[in-house]
């Protein structure tokens, strides 16, 4: 191994680094962005159930907020109709504003490090192409005005082959990782969608009256 890195010259190293990041990468997405820390199955079930027939209490939606992203999202849809609105309007708007900050935020932690995924697979094989042409380069010095180096010959062709190689071995897997955690990612996206539509749904169904709202009173002139 150290020999072909040897071989393939300094172009190889930035190679190297971007299968270290792109593994680093897979390995953690591959762990996050499992089912039980997404959307539990039955999680929303239980929601809908226990709410259907009490009001929850905020130590246990403060618990729900931490049992998954699904949990994260209704939890926000339940602190939201927990305050107090002047009418039902109010509520209606508060609550659904509750479930999109929650929903917001459930994205942007599943769709963390997609991106420089995204770019590495892009990137390896532009890598490699740079380590092509600089092989190319040392093959074309190599015939000077006193004939070819058979050396710096095999040097430059090892260079560019090499680089090739190594680049679409990283770009390869990093595109099929890339598109794989999209795909599932925009499931998940679709499943909170449409849970906290249902609890939403349900929670207006069954709102309670609305609270008093007490005015401040105007500043004295």
């Amino acid at each position: 191994m150290f020999a072909i890195i040897q071989a393939a010259g300094w172009p190889i190293w930035p190679l190297l680094l971007a299968s270290v990041l792109t593994l680093a990468f897979v390995i953690e997405r591959a762990i996050f962005l499992r089912r039980p820390r997404i959307a539990p199955p039955k999680l929303l079930d239980d929601v809908l159930g226990y709410t259907r027939r009490q009001t929850m209490a905020p130590s246990a939606v403060q618990a729900l907020s931490h049992n998954s992203l699904l949990g994260q999202v209704l939890a926000g849809g339940l602190q939201a109709h927990a305050q107090s609105w002047i009418n039902d309007e109010a509520r209606q708007q508060g609550v659904r504003q509750g479930f999109e900050r929650a929903g917001r935020d459930a994205i942007a932690a599943m769709e963390r490090y997609l991106g420089a995924l995204g770019t590495l697979a892009s990137a390896a094989p532009l890598l490699g192409l740079l380590g092509t042409v600089i092989g190319m380069i040392e093959i074309f010095t190599a015939q000077g005005a006193m004939g070819s180096s058979p050396a710096q010959l095999a040097s430059g062709i090892a260079v560019a082959l090499y680089n090739t190689a190594l680049g679409l071995l990283v770009a390869i897997p990093a595109l099929v990782a890339h598109r794989y955690f999209r795909a599932r990612v925009n499931g998940f996206i679709a499943e909170l969608e449409n849970a906290s539509e249902r609890l939403y749904q349900q929670l207006m169904l069954h709102s309670p009256e609305p609270a008093v709202s007490v005015r401040p009173a105007a500043p004295a002139a």
